[in-house]
């Protein structure tokens, strides 16, 4: 790997142990991928400068690492943690731009051969593994897009996401309102969404069927007659303000001629033992 023998080179009188040789690796992945190494500890130093050669005093410490990032755009800002438990390196990841923290645990043995620490052509071995687990499990996608904030990002992929699916080919996606009506389009499909009941769960919704009859608008022929005119005999005009709904309780136009059945007594009405 190009940069990585140098690197390598510069530090190894300093490296004496499998967990030494892991975070140069790491390191030089980071760096790889647009960063360069501050300095050593949590908090910023004077003496931070943008490097890509690991800083003095990195390895003091045999039990915890910790290395400070900064990408080329200085908008992102990484610090690294490597923490030793037996024969593993737990490394810990922390982007102050968007407060993402990821980490990965490497077993020294996978990828370390311990005996030739100070060989660099055999110290390392399944580099190319390793390698994709620290750009997968360690690194943001795009340094360059870390200025921003993690919910802006969100945001800008489910926009980007959305523009490319077009209403037609998503089958879950409701169609927008009619702009005439108002109401949502009536599905034509027995398959659609809500096509089961929809006539009742909306019942003014223009559909057919439905629990609601109204005869003024039920899309059968009306005798064309005006309620809020009044009904002779029966409403005044003005009883019934326009355009209300309104449900006849009687023949709508001139009294039926003869006698009403419905308003003659009953056969023996007045017989008292019927």
């Amino acid at each position: 790997m190009a940069g990585l023998e140098l690197l390598y080179t510069s530090v190894v009188s300093n490296i004496s142990s499998p967990q030494d040789a892991l975070v140069c690796f790491v390191h030089w992945e980071i760096v790889r991928h647009g960063y360069k190494c501050l300095g050593t500890g949590d908090q910023p130093q004077q003496s931070d400068k943008k490097s890509e050669l690991l800083p003095s005093g990195w390895n003091d410490s045999k039990e915890v690492y910790t290395l400070r990032y900064q990408s080329k755009n200085e908008k992102s800002n990484l610090l690294l943690k490597a923490i030793t438990v037996e024969s593993t390196l737990l490394f810990n990841v922390m982007d102050s731009a968007t407060e993402r923290v990821s980490d990965l645990t490497v077993n020294f043995s996978d990828y370390v051969d311990s005996g030739n620490l100070q060989e660099f052509d055999s110290v390392f071995k399944n580099t190319e593994e390793l390698a994709k687990k620290v750009k997968s499990k360690l690194l943001p996608s795009d340094p360059s897009h870390k200025g921003e904030s993690s919910k802006k990002v969100e945001k800008r992929h489910l926009r980007e996401s959305t523009e490319e699916i077009l209403p037609d080919k998503d089958p879950l996606l409701i169609p927008p309102r009619n702009p005439q009506t108002g109401r949502q389009p009536y599905w034509s499909d027995p398959m659609a969404p809500f096509a089961a009941g929809g006539a009742d769960l909306d019942p003014f919704g223009g559909r057919a069927g439905g629990m609601i009859m109204d005869p003024l608008r039920s899309g059968f022929p009306r005798s064309g007659f005006d309620p809020s005119a009044g009904i002779p005999g029966r409403l005044p005009p003005g009883a019934v303000p326009p355009g209300a709904r309104f449900d006849p309780f009687g023949p709508v136009g001139q009294n039926r001629p003869g006698p009403d059945p419905d308003h003659m007594p009953p056969p023996g009405y007045d017989d008292m033992f019927m």
